[in-house]
């Protein structure tokens, strides 16, 4: 076998390699448009915040699960034991808040 190639090949191999050229051009073009660029960091921030926003969103939801759990039995029936006690601090607190308002009124 011969390693001779026609011009006819060597034309067509020339035609060939032009084409995956300009298709190379043509990508790059499009990868160092500023559009393109603007695209892919909106794409990327919007990723960031969506996985923070997730990751966020599980930690409080974690938090709030274990705060319920502290105060409701497995039924979902309250715990008195636990909630009556939060329950007067927190009217005690709203209270000192009302009376200290009124003092800077008056």
């Amino acid at each position: 076998m011969s390693d001779a190639r026609t011009p006819a090949q060597i034309e067509a191999d020339i035609v060939r390699r032009r084409d995956q050229l300009a298709e190379t051009l043509d990508e790059i073009g499009i990868r160092v448009h500023p559009k393109t660029i603007i695209g892919d960091a909106k794409a990327k921030v919007t990723s960031t915040v969506d996985h923070t926003a997730g990751r966020a969103f599980v930690a409080v939801n974690r938090t709030v699960s274990g705060v319920k759990a502290r105060f409701t039995h497995d039924d979902g029936a309250p715990r008195l034991e636990r909630v009556v006690p939060v329950a007067l601090v927190a009217v005690a607190l709203v209270g000192l808040i009302a009376m200290s308002s009124r003092k800077r009124k008056g």
